[in-house]
Formats: C-alpha cells, sequence, structure tokens
C-alpha cells in the first residue's frame, strides 16, 4: 500500500509539473519582453573658425546610447497589445541623457489588429521627423547628422515657435497615434494628435496635428509628412508647419535618398535640402551626405531672407561582428555672412559667416 501510495503521489507531482511547463509554454508562446540597448561612445575634435579646437569624448556617434524593454502581447483573433520603452544613456559620463525624462526617446502603449492597424498613445516620434530621418544616412546622429542645420540657434521659423529648445521637431509628448497595417502592399502611414495640455513651450508641451503617408519596399522608399504644431509662443504670430517630402532608391551597389524639409512660422520660413549616398561594402559601408538649409522671409521686423548654411559629410562603418562596429566621420559646415551654425563640441561661439569642420572615431555595440 505505501509502495502504491508513494507512486500516486510521484506521478501526481509529474503531472503538475508537465502542467506547469506547458501552461508556461503556451504563455511565452503568445508573449514575449525584451530587453535590449545600444552602448556608443567615441572621441571627436571640432574647429571653429577663430577658435582653437577641442577635443572631447562623446557619445552616439553612429547610433543613439539608450536602454530599451519592450513587450508584446498575442491577444488572439489578429489583436495584439504591446509597449516599447527606450533611455538615452550618456556613456562618456554615465549619466541620463535627460534630467527631466527618464524614458525621454519612446514610451509609448499599443494595441493593434492586422487589418485595422495600431493605436498607439504616449511620447513618440512626429510624422515629418519619421519622413526626414530615415532619408538621413547618418541617422540624424554625429558629426555627420543634419541635425546640426534643424535648430533653434539661427533666427528663423524654429526659435520663433520654441526659443532654444527645438521641441517637436523630433518627438511629440502625450502623442496618440493611428499606423496603418502591414500588408497593404507597401503603403504605410499614420495620423498624430497631441493635446497641448496648457502649451507652455519650456515644458516641452504643445498641441500637435501630424499626417504621414508613404510606399516602401525593398529597393524604393517615398513619403510625404506635415506636422503642426502650437504652444504659447506661437498662439499670437502663427503656429509651426513643418513639412517633409523624401524618397529613396536601392540599386544595390549603391543607396541613394533625398528629401525637403520646410518650416514655416509666421512670416518666417526655411528650407533644408538633404542628399545621401551610403555604399554597402564587404565588411561596412561609405556614407556622404550634403545638408543645406536656406532662409526666407522676417521674423517680427528683422530680415532673414537669403541666409543659409550648408553642410558636407563623409563617413565610414566596418562591421566587426553582427552587434559590433567601428566607425569614422568627418564633417564641415559653411555659412553666409549672417549665420553661424556649427557642429557641437566646439570652442566658444562661431562667428558669423565662419566655419565648423568636425572629426569622429568610435565603437558601437547592440545588445
Amino acid at each position: 500500500m505505501s509502495t502504491s501510495l508513494h507512486l500516486i503521489r510521484a506521478c501526481a507531482a509529474t503531472s503538475l509539473v508537465l502542467g506547469a511547463q506547458t501552461t508556461f509554454a503556451q504563455s511565452a508562446s503568445t508573449s514575449s519582453v525584451t530587453v535590449a540597448g545600444v552602448a556608443d561612445v567615441g572621441v571627436r575634435q571640432v574647429r571653429n573658425e577663430g577658435q582653437t579646437a577641442r577635443n572631447t569624448v562623446v557619445n552616439g556617434s553612429n547610433s543613439t546610447s539608450r536602454l530599451i524593454v519592450r513587450g508584446t502581447e498575442d491577444l488572439g483573433a489578429g489583436w495584439s497589445a504591446g509597449f516599447h520603452l527606450e533611455h538615452g544613456i550618456l556613456l562618456d559620463t554615465g549619466t541620463a541623457a535627460s534630467s527631466t525624462q527618464f524614458w525621454d526617446r519612446r514610451a509609448t502603449l499599443s494595441l493593434a489588429h492586422t487589418r485595422a492597424g495600431e493605436v498607439r498613445a504616449g511620447r513618440d516620434f512626429v510624422p515629418s521627423y519619421v519622413a526626414w530621418s530615415r532619408h538621413d544616412p547618418f541617422s540624424y546622429v554625429g558629426v555627420g547628422s543634419s541635425s546640426s542645420l534643424v535648430s533653434a540657434t539661427p533666427t528663423g521659423p524654429i526659435k520663433s515657435a520654441f526659443g532654444s529648445t527645438p521641441a517637436t521637431t523630433v518627438r511629440a509628448n502625450n502623442a496618440v497615434q493611428w499606423l496603418l497595417p502591414a500588408g497593404l502592399g507597401g503603403v504605410e502611414g499614420g495620423v498624430l494628435l497631441a493635446p497641448g495640455e496648457g502649451r507652455a513651450s519650456a515644458s516641452g508641451l504643445a498641441r500637435v496635428i501630424g499626417l504621414r503617408l508613404g510606399y516602401a519596399d525593398k529597393q524604393l522608399n517615398v513619403s510625404a509628412a506635415t506636422t503642426r504644431t502650437d504652444n504659447d509662443l506661437t498662439t499670437t504670430s502663427g503656429h509651426l508647419q513643418d513639412t517633409t517630402l523624401g524618397g529613396g532608391y536601392d540599386f544595390g551597389i549603391v543607396r541613394v535618398s533625398g528629401a525637403l524639409r520646410r518650416f514655416e512660422q509666421a512670416a518666417a520660413q526655411q528650407t533644408n535640402l538633404l542628399l545621401g549616398v551610403r555604399v554597402p561594402m564587404r565588411s561596412g559601408e561609405v556614407k556622404l551626405s550634403y545638408n543645406r538649409a536656406r532662409f526666407g522671409g522676417k521674423v517680427g521686423n528683422t530680415s532673414i531672407d537669403g541666409q543659409a548654411s550648408s553642410q558636407l559629410a563623409l563617413g565610414y562603418v566596418h562591421d566587426l561582428s553582427r552587434r559590433t562596429a567601428l566607425y569614422g566621420t568627418v564633417s564641415r559646415i559653411s555659412n553666409s555672412a549672417a549665420l553661424n551654425a556649427a557642429l557641437s563640441g566646439g570652442s566658444g561661439t562661431l562667428v558669423k559667416g565662419g566655419s565648423s569642420t568636425g572629426l569622429e572615431l568610435g565603437v558601437r555595440h547592440n545588445f
């Protein structure tokens, strides 16, 4: 009797273990949580005309250093839920990229259906930035980034709308989006709405409305987008309109891209032109870009007509493995007489009409 009782207990315990394993396997097959990220650090030298060269250790010049936590759950019948959190990291100092926002890069929760698309809420990229940055060979980071000429430094529409911070040229807080589903023959896009919640520019709050529509396949990628921003600096002088048109084509031996981005606020305009080339190599990639920002109209009673800055950048990324790469980039910005756009990291303030030259070398590791 004792032997039979032990056998029954052993069978029951085995059944519980197998049942638990089966339940876990079913759960694991319908949901997942991933922790990933990027560690990127390099050295940079920037020489502004009229100033001595400055050497710095920099962060995220090939891909922004960040910690990523994301997850999905299959709800059945074509439905799924997901979240995506990204925290920017400064490897050169070991501090957070933002002192006020922990998940500064992205913080979203979404509900999606295979045929109805995705509803996504939280901090995310604005449509005009998405349509622009995908055509930047330098991915909007480093000394070769087109971001150097999309700034609130010069007197123009962006500074008029945000003061010293180009708040919604990249991301928007409090956003709610609807994104088209996959499987539409390459057609993609979405709509973004963000309530202002007071619209105080210094806090990064703004009422934002955006739209993007495009087409993408293995070779061709084209898109158009527009984003409108209202905050406490635009209520009396007109909203900021940010419109982008871009396209690219992969010929196999070379990938070419181009984009136009126009900012308008009251009587001021800024038009950015971006041309990019990417040449795949056996163990890496050569990148080349030309970026130009031209201003028009006036801010208040001050004319900004005819002012322009241009940037030329050349870079190479050498893959050591699927996750680790070495990179180097050289870039130069030139200005017309009234402007002083400069690369980040230089000494002092660049003289108006001067040039800014930078070189950086670094290593990037994906984990």
